[in-house]
């Protein structure tokens, strides 16, 4: 019988994801057919893209406002399609604003569905566990207390692990990695990591470059690198430099995020994921955070965050292990300031390497093979189907 798996990711990190839960699946299921909402990476693993994972590529109350209308079209589009192709299996990966009142309309429909990446429960209103109970057959956690989270609502879930965990070595190779990107081995390197949504690029890419420019004018030395995770957020940033530190050296590199973490001694990064990939690196790390005024608003009026951290080496850590800098205490010289005491203590230095190691080997699993094991035993022909892995 061929197997049909709709999948739905949004932006870079959910193409990552995909892309190594389709190789993993089509192990198992050589002449099985994926399609929905992908990347390039999801594509090169013979998905069928029927819309671009940018699509889905919108944080925050008030920044989605405007994606509204275009986001219901496209809802209701790949309801439409997935129910008269009717997948085995729909796998929505991460974008939980969007894909799991999709899969709750999906699953009513008879369809299995699976959430790929816990939605942030933890930190964003914890009720949210019994809308999700409804919306899916089971909840692929990348960290380890989610779990314990979902069963007590008698959610069926299945901690994977991360891949990045998998693909990262445990101890990268700095030297390679500056010979890669032609960097001065003898020098000390900050990678600019301003984030892969062209909102956070905009709303952090001035401040990045400020800080750049401040720490120049003190460390001269000082190499930067700044991974582009597309054209348009290269353009974005370019403009910011441009502004903030005319005629400094930051050499822009397409994708190759992993490389230059490696290369770098510090890093200045955007809460996301690519907080985690920077702690995998053992990298020490200054992390910014920006949203709308209004939707920082909301949230500190409501007191809708739960959790003291938003950075995910610090909620993995349950401490403070990197600092923080959100809204308006993201400033050139804030975390200018932050990145010198991050370079010049050899002490925390090395701290932060073995909380780093520890977190890494926590989440080394083989994430998108048990993730692909994980699904297969929802199909009702599988030998597994009786259960799902913990």
């Amino acid at each position: 019988m061929l197997l049909k798996f709709a999948l739905v990711a949004g932006e870079h990190s959910g193409d990552q994801l995909g892309a190594g839960l389709i190789r993993e699946l089509r192990r198992r299921f050589p002449d099985a057919r994926f399609y929905g909402v992908g990347g390039p990476l999801m594509m090169a693993e013979g998905f069928e893209v029927w819309q671009p994972a940018e699509r889905l590529a919108v944080m925050g109350f008030f920044e989605v406002l405007t994606h509204l209308p275009g986001l219901f079209l496209l809802r209701r589009m790949l309801l439409r399609r997935f129910t008269a192709e009717r997948p085995d299996v729909f796998v929505g990966i991460d974008a939980p604003a969007f894909n799991l009142g999709l899969a709750g309309r999906l699953r009513g429909r008879g369809i299995a569905t699976v959430q790929y990446v816990s939605p942030q429960i933890w930190a964003w209103r914890r009720d949210r566990v019994h809308t999700i109970a409804k919306a899916v057959d089971l909840v692929l956690c990348l960290l380890p207390f989610e779990e314990a989270l979902y069963q007590s609502a008698g959610v069926r879930t299945a901690f994977v692990g991360h891949p990045l965990a998998d693909r990262i070595p445990l101890e990268p190779d700095r030297a390679a990695a500056r010979r890669l990107l032609g960097l001065d081995a003898q020098r000390p390197v900050l990678a600019l990591l301003p984030g892969s949504r062209m909102g956070e690029v905009r709303r952090l890419g001035a401040d990045f470059a400020g800080a750049a420019q401040w720490l120049h004018e003190r460390r001269p030395q000082l190499q930067f690198v700044a991974p582009m995770a597309g054209a348009g957020v290269r353009t974005a940033f370019s403009q910011a430099l441009s502004a903030a530190a005319p005629g400094l050296a930051v050499q822009l590199v397409e994708g190759q995020a992993q490389a230059a973490l490696a290369a770098a001694d510090v890093v200045l990064v955007a809460s996301g994921t690519a907080t985690l990939e920077t702690a995998l690196s053992k990298r020490p790390m200054v992390v910014a955070y920006r949203i709308h005024p209004l939707t920082a608003w909301l949230v500190r009026r409501f007191e809708i965050m739960k959790t003291p951290f938003f950075s995910q080496p610090n909620l993995l850590a349950g401490r403070r292990l990197v600092p923080e800098f959100a809204q308006e205490q993201v400033t050139p010289q804030a975390l200018g300031t932050a990145i010198l005491q991050q370079l010049d203590d050899a002490t925390h230095r090395a701290g932060l390497h073995e909380s780093f190691t520890d977190i890494h080997h926590q989440l080394r699993r083989d994430a998108s093979a048990r993730a692909a094991e994980a699904i297969s035993a929802l199909l009702p022909s599988s030998p597994a189907g009786e259960g799902a892995p913990g």
